[in-house]
């Protein structure tokens, strides 16, 4: 999980209140988060630098580090920190964030053009109008954009965030895709003006930036943001330009955040507006702008509505198995920023509206634990019982493990293949569990026999019906490795399966269980092999696994093996 550093004096002085370490550790933990540890900043350098530690002196900061859920976007800075803690503690209400009341014409555009979609094609923009700057807020506002890089926006491959100071420049704005050596302008931090392919060059030597000029450097045009007067705001996912830079003299700041994910753009822009709205002239508004593209589409960012849930209150109950009043699982929603009015539902039953804020986009639906979560943990405690060992494995493998390996060829139509991997044992995504769990036998054929393992795993699959191009599939994958392996072990085990999770055998053709068919799938045995069908469609096979597959992973004993896909179950 993600560790935020915090000075502790600038934090308490935020909560109104100072702590004792063991008052404010107790705090973290009732609130969900972890104090990891207390440091300062001298002693953070002195262990990068591998020096001798030394007893900090009194004037050194203390320096707070709290680990935080990784989709807690809204705590990666203090100002989220210190406002949700103090929202828990009673002492301030729920923040109501607002869009600036405008008139559409009256409105900033972003134009987007149609060459964006070869690269980078969405773009989200905000105002915040105001804003006081000290050093600390602001140090506070780039690091924020620093952590969001590194989390939700996958270093930049997903979102990259631009801020301008908005006095320096002056709208509509554009959104364009060039080829590199048309864009000309001078980057932050630079005295010079460079041609985009220039820049490219000349960043290969930057420890910070390098690291994210594969992005777009292999493409023929590169996204880019003007002004009115054809000024270079960025050169997104890489670098802002100079003529446009915040400082703290900064009143009125201008967020664009370009992205190949439209629903992760408006998570990030939202967490940056909503964390610092708070240091506007008009607190916790925020003014929009209209993105607008060439073929007419257009939205308005941010999106600051409140999303909406019902919930009974007899299901909350039952799933915490705490019996409590009404008021008091209010009070508990309300502690969590989750604002919660008493309603009167379907059927007479009493429950509550959930108006969830645009900080919190953490929450997806009434429960964390999802029907196919708790149902995967069934299955794996009956497979457990049966006397197999579970293990967790790596979702990327190599293309030859994927597919030569397994005696497999690829259609071309299935696997995602990652552009650019760290090393050849990550090239693709795995479509089947079965690499995997035959590498662990591999490496392990010297351990007693029986060898019995399972996994539940996703496996990844091309799907053209998703915004990303390809879906996660849980497949359950069961191996049996010893001298003794049989066809029967296996089908036992898939029988089992099949019964704990209420499907019974029927006769082919029957859709309402399960039957087995022949299958002729490569990476098994011929004649000793069958496919799994439920409800009229195949979800899985399991046989004996071919000699010459065995010998690809250097097993020496004859394996059983079945994999199935349990999400069909459902």
């Amino acid at each position: 999980m993600p560790t935020v550093s915090v000075g502790r004096d600038r934090l308490f002085k935020a909560l109104g209140r100072t702590y004792t370490e063991e008052e404010f550790d107790d705090l973290c933990f009732k609130f969900g988060i972890e104090l990891d540890d207390v440091t300062t900043e001298k002693a953070i350098l002195r262990k990068e630098k591998h020096l001798d530690e030394e007893k900090p002196s009194e004037d050194e900061e203390v320096i707070y580090k709290i680990e935080v859920p990784a989709n807690r976007y809204d705590l990666l800075c203090l100002e989220g920190l210190a406002q949700a803690l103090r929202i828990f503690e009673g002492l301030d209400p729920i923040p109501t964030y607002s869009l600036a009341n405008i008139g559409q014409e009256s409105m900033l555009k972003m134009h987007v053009k149609s060459e964006t979609s070869k690269i980078r094609p969405y773009v989200v923009c905000a105002v915040l109008r105001g804003v006081t700057f000290d050093e600390a807020r602001y140090n506070s506002f780039i690091d924020l954009q620093d952590r969001l890089h590194q989390n939700i926006c996958r270093r930049r491959t997903l979102v990259a965030i631009g801020t301008h100071d908005l006095d320096t420049i002056e709208g509509p704005f554009t959104y364009e895709a060039l080829p590199p050596p048309e864009i000309n302008f001078i980057p932050l931090k630079q005295t010079k003006n460079f041609r985009a392919d220039e820049l490219m060059q000349f960043y290969k030597s930057d420890m910070k930036l390098k690291k994210f000029l594969h992005i777009i450097e292999n493409s023929p045009v590169f996204p880019v943001i003007y002004d009115r007067s054809r000024t270079v705001l960025s050169l997104p996912p890489i670098i802002t330009g100079a003529h446009s830079a915040i400082s703290l003299k900064t009143k009125n700041v201008f967020i664009e955040c370009t992205a190949t994910d439209l629903t992760k753009a408006n998570i990030v822009l939202n967490t940056m507006v909503t964390m610092f709205s708070v240091y506007c002239e008009r607190k916790f508004e925020v003014e929009p702008v209209e993105v607008i593209y060439d073929d007419g589409k257009s939205y308005i960012s941010p999106d600051l509505s409140l999303y909406q849930m019902m919930v009974n209150l007899s299901y909350i109950i039952s799933t915490i198995g705490v019996s409590l009043p009404a008021h008091e699982v209010a009070r508990s929603l309300n502690k969590m920023q989750l604002h919660a009015k008493h309603s009167v539902l379907e059927n007479n039953e009493t429950g509550f509206t959930i108006s969830v804020p645009p900080t919190r986009s953490d929450i997806l639906h009434p429960i964390d634990p999802q029907i196919l979560n708790q149902f995967t943990d069934l299955i794996k405690e009956e497979i457990a019982m049966a006397g197999y060992t579970e293990v967790l494995l790596f979702i990327l493998c190599s293309y030859n493990e994927n597919f030569t390996m397994l005696n497999r060829k690829d259609d071309k139509s299935t696997a995602v293949i990652n552009g650019n991997p760290r090393t050849a044992e990550f090239e693709v995504s795995r479509t089947s569990l079965m690499n995997g769990i035959l590498k662990s036998i591999g490496h392990n054929k010297d351990h007693p026999k029986p060898i019995k393992i399972f996994e539940v795993g996703d496996v990844v699959l091309l799907d053209e019906t998703k915004d990303v191009g390809a879906s996660n599939r849980p497949h359950l994958a069961a191996v049996y490795c010893g001298v003794t392996s049989g066809f029967e072990l296996i089908h036992g085990l898939v029988d089992r399966v099949m019964e704990v999770t209420g499907n019974p055998f029927v006769s082919p053709g029957d859709k309402t269980g399960y039957y087995i068919l022949s299958s002729n799938e490569p990476e098994f045995l011929p004649g000793r092999q069958a496919s799994i069908i439920y409800k009229g469609k195949q979800v899985g096979t399991f046989g004996i696994v071919h000699p010459q597959v065995l010998d690809n992973f250097g097993i020496p004993d004859p394996c059983s093996y079945m994999e199935v896909d349990i999400e069909s179950f459902l």
